[in-house]
């Protein structure tokens, strides 16, 4: 009996001083739960409207290539506009801003086609016979004249034709049967520095990076933003001379 006793007393002892040297497994620690916003109650026409303009220039503004604004930010603006509160920036400040940043997220847009013509471009200047301006126009010679150049305030009567990159045609006096009569500073910076170079009789072809072109705006539905385009130009007469 005696050793009965002895054998459960050591083994209680055992028991108990590994219940206390056993660490204790740590709970993790409540999540509280985020409190989810009331949906908000349109009470009157008054709240409605407003609503409604907040969703209509939301979505105007999203079409311009704008992913997200500071709306407590935007907010105030309103509310300064319509209390009289004092106007942080001025008339000429907000407009510059909203230019920038507007030009910045149409661009975010276009960043395929910026880098397609700036590929394009890198690879063409490697190919004999294409020249490099400073302005970073190029163009080859396809046929050579002897007569006078033009300036830049000169008339020309030229015959061309444009195209896209992937060879879309966009424009050209061939086919409408006809040159065209144009003063050299009234046409894009391509235009007017390339047919500079040219004596008349010549043709040549350019290829203009889109900052000498239409640039960010592209011009109608055949020429998008950020185009590189090619021209194959005849300088046929430089009036007057």
């Amino acid at each position: 009996m005696k050793k009965v006793f002895f054998t459960i007393l050591i083994s209680g002892i055992a028991v108990a001083s590994f219940a206390q040297t056993k660490k204790p497994i740590a709970k993790k620690p409540a999540t509280t739960a985020k409190p989810v916003a009331a949906p908000i109650a349109l009470k009157s026409s008054l709240d409605s409207a407003s609503y409604a303009f907040g969703t209509s220039i939301g979505a105007s503004l999203k079409t311009t290539g704008l992913s997200t604004l500071n709306y407590d930010i935007l907010l105030k603006g309103l509310k300064d506009a319509f209390t009289g509160g004092k106007l942080i920036l001025d008339q000429q400040q907000a407009q510059e801003c909203i230019s920038n940043i507007l030009t910045s997220a149409n661009k975010s847009k276009f960043t395929g086609q910026i880098a397609e013509g700036k590929t394009f471009l890198e690879q063409n200047k490697k190919r004999a016979g294409v020249q490099t301006t400073a302005s970073g126009l190029q163009y080859e010679v396809l046929t050579a004249g002897t007569g006078v150049k033009p300036t830049a305030t000169d008339s020309v009567l030229v015959n061309y034709k444009g195209t896209l990159l992937s060879g879309k045609q966009f424009d050209s006096s061939y086919d409408r049967g006809e040159p065209i009569t144009f003063t050299l500073n009234q046409v894009i910076k391509g235009w007017t520095e390339g047919v500079q170079l040219m004596p008349a009789g010549s043709k040549y072809k350019f290829f203009v990076p889109y900052t000498l072109a239409y640039g960010e705006r592209g011009y109608g539905p055949d020429i998008p933003p950020y185009s590189t385009l090619i021209f194959e130009i005849e300088l046929l007469k430089v009036n007057g001379k």
